[in-house]
């Protein structure tokens, strides 16, 4: 009998049952549901099932983070109808306008834990893969039947193991690599498959960086993405589990399910893989993602000159404190010469960018710097292009359209070059500015 991969593992953990295997079909109870500004739409699919009330409100997580401050009086009259959801449903955890990016903040509280299973309305929710989580991205109409039953079917799935090898070069992140296994294996690569990230690599990312390729795994087509816990992680999530380092909106301490025990899960040796892509990154130079597609990968040399009208660093995949403090190392002392828009990932992001000095020297560089959230990521506000403009940026996506304008075009990056090309106001090398 062979081992079982961590998603073999962690559905069969949620599903109460003692070994699963790829194809089975179980009924999962998720220990988070995630949902954000679109929870009063789901309400509505709710309301429509005839469930009284939700099953398990301490296991649901809402954050206000995809139009905030809310730019319309249509997206103020959905946070309105959200907030007396919360009230009314008892929600067990809650975050308002202002706190950040919802994957990034349920990371910050330790909500979500290692071992367990998240599922949330919100396609990036394999971002949990970094605490060693089993992160599942769904439909309004299948958050709106957890809601109410507290469980969900769904087909265990086979899983690809990605083995990263060798030390980044400086100024290649994991946002490159990420670029790297997209142009390999395309965007549907990874469909309906759960992705294990392993390799000697993976010890040279920061906490910040680990994130990144869980998150991506979106753009992937995975239903999952997931990377073994270390002492690092552990410690990290331990430190945020004390009341004291809460950041969220008050009362959520309050929530005993919070302060739940947990058992990370680990996949065994002799586990079964549908395939394992394995990449040696030690010569990989920064990626660039051309219009209009994650995969549509080139070197950075190929796109330098490529003329930009704006710079964006943000989003989940790229908002973080490492990402403004590349862009800083880059910019100190210098003028950006177009837009340059930074949106932190979390209030916690901004507020330990303005104690280390990183802020000051965005602000000196001419950077702007919004309010935490998903800005323009789903063309709402904060960073909307012009027609005919082109974005360099550390999000996830380059879809057209992704930013709100059609007739625009989006190239991803790592920060460091998003930097440089605010400073050169075409794709440039940082080194360049050295």
């Amino acid at each position: 009998m062979t081992g079982y991969t961590f998603a073999e593992k962690a559905l069969a953990r949620a599903a109460g049952v003692s070994t699963a295997r790829a194809g089975d079909i179980l009924d999962v109870k998720p220990d988070i549901y995630l949902s954000h500004d679109n929870t009063a739409p789901i309400r509505k699919i709710f309301e429509k099932i005839g469930a009284p009330k939700v099953l398990h409100p301490e296991r649901m997580a809402i954050t206000l983070d995809h139009a905030v401050p809310a730019p319309t009086t249509e997206h103020a009259q959905n946070h309105a109808e959200i907030r007396e959801w919360v009230k009314a449903q008892g929600v067990g955890h809650f975050f308002e306008v202002g706190r950040g990016i919802c994957h990034q903040v349920l990371s910050e509280e330790a909500i979500v834990l290692p071992g367990e299973v998240i599922m949330g309305s919100d396609s990036h929710t394999p971002h949990f893969g970094w605490l060693g989580a089993f992160g599942m991205g769904l439909g309004r109409t299948e958050i709106a039947a957890i809601w109410a039953t507290g469980e969900l079917w769904l087909r265990v799935p086979e899983t690809m193991k990605v083995v990263l090898n060798g030390k980044p070069r400086p100024g290649v992140t994991a946002k490159d690599i990420t670029l790297r296994l997209m142009k390999d294996k395309t965007v549907g690569g990874g469909q309906y498959r759960a992705i294990e990230i392993t390799g000697d690599t993976v010890k040279h990312w920061s906490i910040d960086e680990l994130p990144v390729m869980p998150n991506m795994m979106a753009e992937f087509g995975a239903m999952s993405a997931y990377i073994a816990p270390d002492e690092r992680v552990l410690a990290y999530i331990e430190e945020r589990r004390k009341p004291a380092n809460h950041r969220g909106t008050e009362g959520n301490e309050r929530n005993p399910y919070r302060y739940r025990s947990y058992t990370p899960l680990y996949p065994d040796d002799d586990a079964v893989y549908d395939e394992v892509y394995t990449l040696d990154v030690t010569g990989l130079q920064p990626q660039i993602a051309l219009p209009h597609l994650p995969d549509n990968v080139v070197n950075l040399d190929q796109a330098i000159g490529t003329p930009i009208q704006q710079a964006l660093i943000g989003t989940c995949t790229g908002g973080r404190l490492s990402d403004l403090q590349a862009a800083a190392e880059v910019v100190r002392g210098k003028q950006v010469t177009c837009r340059f828009v930074i949106i932190p990932a979390s209030a916690q992001v901004l507020l330990d960018a303005s104690k280390d000095g990183t802020l000051a020297t965005l602000l000196e560089a001419g950077v702007t710097i919004s309010t935490p959230g998903c800005g323009p990521c789903m063309g709402n506000h904060q960073g909307v292009p012009a027609p005919n403009e082109a974005t360099i940026m550390s999000g996830s996506r380059n879809f057209k359209g992704r930013l709100g304008t059609n007739d625009s075009t989006i190239y991803l990056s790592n920060p460091y070059v998003v930097a440089a090309s605010a400073l050169a106001g075409a794709i440039a090398d940082p080194q360049t500015f050295a």
